[in-house]
């Protein structure tokens, strides 16, 4: 089989696409004949050697693809299934394509219980562009913010894949949803997917916070950024509102602003990933039409490192997804 492996740390250049020997199913295993994978921060980081992982290592945490084999005591699929991967193994502490080889390959063996019939309306692209990032996002509003219907929260960065995953899940839990992107392009493209309003990042996030909300301020902030955004973060989110982070693309050391977490009594909660009661979740969403992955553009398989620099660039609004023949 063909994958795109990493021999060393470094930037796209150092992705290979090679054969590697066959992935076989073990006991409790499917083996997937994937169709689609798709690109994640993780990729690119791991790809820079942060962390550094043992190699050669095959990237890739997302995919979607057909039933190839069973092994020994599988049942519940059929060879030729249509099925999706939920990447977060042992309830998201081992993740595809960190701790193992992943999906950026032609096939891949998964722990039965980690994989989950794609709906029927949605292509293996779509399939492919959810599950860490929305389960992520799931995860963030649902089980640590809590998220309840009619309040209102600042999504930063809208046109990442965690960003436009959480726009879509707040939406889905009847929330109200201001974006913000230094895109009017994407501001434009957020709003049509039903944001309630959207400004400019580099504007003033915090007044149109606190105009949306009477003086408030935001019942929850998504927070992914960390270093550029976190004092906006702090004075957006009202008296009791809840800041919760999954990453910090900008740098994960900003000023605590300590006064302001205890005079706002904020709550700031920390959340990665998810359990698998998180993703059964997300998959009823999803199933049931009231999330919609949002994929951005499709490379094939061979051309990962041109995807990898595309991604980079920060051009895309929701995912990149690999075709795999």
């Amino acid at each position: 089989m063909h994958a795109i492996r990493i021999h060393e740390d470094g930037g796209p250049d150092v992705l290979r696409y090679e054969e590697v020997p066959d992935a076989a199913a073990g006991p409790g295993d499917v083996l997937v004949r994937l169709r689609a994978a798709s690109l994640n921060h993780l990729d690119l980081w791991i790809r820079q050697g942060l962390p550094s992982v043992p190699k050669p290592r095959i990237l890739g945490a997302d995919g979607a693809g057909e039933v190839a084999a069973l092994g020994e005591g599988v049942t519940g699929f059929a060879e030729g299934d249509r099925v999706l991967l939920n990447p977060g193994l042992a309830d998201g502490t081992r993740i595809l394509g960190e701790h193992m080889d992943g999906t950026h390959t032609e096939l891949i063996a998964v722990p039965a219980e980690y994989v989950h019939p794609i709906p029927d309306a949605m292509s293996f692209e779509e399939a492919a562009a959810f599950p860490l990032v929305y389960v992520t996002a799931h995860r963030m509003l649902a089980a640590r913010a809590g998220l309840r219907e009619g309040e209102w929260v600042l999504v930063w960065g809208i046109g990442s894949g965690v960003a436009v995953a959480a726009l879509g899940i707040a939406k889905a839990l009847g929330a109200r949803v201001l974006v913000t992107s230094t895109s009017d392009e994407k501001l434009e493209r957020a709003l049509a997917l039903g944001a309630d309003a959207a400004v400019r990042t580099d504007a003033d996030v915090v007044a149109e916070a606190k105009r949306l909300t009477d003086g408030a301020g935001m019942d929850v902030v998504v927070e992914h950024i960390g270093e550029a955004t976190w004092k906006g973060s702090l004075q957006s989110a009202r008296t009791g509102g809840r800041v919760v982070v999954c990453g910090a693309t900008s740098g994960p050391n900003p000023p605590a602003m300590l006064h302001r977490v205890f005079w706002k009594q904020l709550s700031i909660l920390g959340s990665t990933m998810g359990t698998r009661e998180d993703f059964a979740a997300l998959l009823e969403l999803v199933g049931s039409g009231r999330v919609r992955p949002v994929v951005d553009r499709a490379f094939p398989l061979a051309d990962a490192a041109e995807a990898h620099a595309y991604f980079e660039r920060g051009q895309q609004f929701g995912k990149v997804v690999l075709t795999i023949p």
